[in-house]
């Protein structure tokens, strides 16, 4: 069921049958089942995971015990939550069989020997069949993705192959940086600090930087922004790396400063868009002021300060 049903639907609906309150006459837990037509047995008994979604822990405690002899982790969560998992599981089954079958196609179309392509694809447990990549945050960039991407879109329309799938990820990504503007117009506000200005934490890269994307996008509507970066100083920006820049974000020298204290206390708004030390972060903010989280950084890696608004994008 959709995310919400439960609590919206069959929680009222069997409130108004019984007469009783949910949570104290009874209780209702969500149990999302993960079997397989064909295997379903083998699936039930030794699962990935089992999970048990409800209101408070308490009211877990029979599912708890029904799962006692069952292998595999146990999460107990949120109902919503629950009832999301079921859906993200089979939405991302279904973009991985669209993804190898359009990969399949465009090998085929190339005479290229789609099986061993994915024997060696498939042997990377570090990178391509992990959990890497698949926590939310912000939009991918740098020198790689956007131009591989655009160069099979592009080898594919040559060859009249079509790839729906591989053709629709860089849309995507730019709507997520849209999403990311939008979330900074919706503060009303019109100086942004913005921490992070390459690609990728730790590199020096600002090729397709979706942080310079957005920069650029919120000094043409006339917003005030100042950018910090530790790991970007215009004197060592070379190669592809400085005409590209200068060229995007003309006045880029008078916008960057290796002060972080300073950028953050100039702005309204500060854009969080790279790892960061949460207590450095911390020190320097004020009352009233908008984090706009673009990298989804852990709980704990947080700064809490009283009077601030934090959000994400995700």
């Amino acid at each position: 069921m959709l995310p919400g049903t439960t609590e919206s639907l069959v929680i009222p609906s069997l409130e108004k049958a019984s007469g009783a309150r949910a949570g104290t006459a009874f209780t209702v837990c969500y149990n999302p089942e993960f079997m397989r037509e064909g295997s379903a047995v083998a699936d039930f008994m030794q699962p990935p995971y089992t999970v048990l979604g409800a209101q408070q822990s308490e009211h877990l405690a029979t599912v708890r015990e029904l799962y006692r002899t069952v292998s595999g982790p146990m999460f107990e969560t949120s109902i919503p939550v629950a009832e999301m998992v079921k859906y993200l599981c089979n939405a991302f089954h279904a973009v991985k069989i669209g993804f190898a079958n359009e990969i399949g196609t465009l090998c085929k179309s190339l005479d290229v020997d789609a099986e061993a392509v994915t024997k060696i694809y498939t042997s990377d447990t570090k990178l391509n069949i992990s959990p890497a990549y698949l926590s939310p945050g912000f939009a991918f960039g740098g020198s790689c993705l956007p131009k591989d991407l655009r160069a099979l879109s592009h080898r594919a329309k040559e060859l009249d192959v079509t790839l729906p799938l591989l053709e629709s990820i860089l849309p995507s990504n730019t709507l997520h940086i849209d999403r990311a503007v939008e979330a900074v117009l919706r503060s009303g506000k019109r100086k942004i600090a913005f921490l992070g200005l390459s690609f990728k934490p730790g590199t020096d890269d600002l090729r397709e930087s979706p942080q310079v994307q957005m920069i650029k996008r919120l000094l043409g509507e006339g917003y005030q922004v100042r950018i910090w970066d530790r790991d970007v100083s215009l004197g060592r920006v070379t190669g592809s790396n400085r005409p590209y820049i200068e060229e995007v974000i003309p006045h880029i020298s008078s916008l960057l400063s290796s002060d972080m204290e300073s950028v953050v206390q100039s702005g309204e708004v500060v854009v969080i868009a790279t790892k960061i030390d949460k207590a450095q972060l911390a020190a320097s903010l004020s009352r009233e002021q908008i984090i706009v989280d673009l990298v989804n950084l852990a709980g704990s890696a947080r700064p809490a300060v009283d009077g601030i608004s934090y959000q994400g994008i995700c």
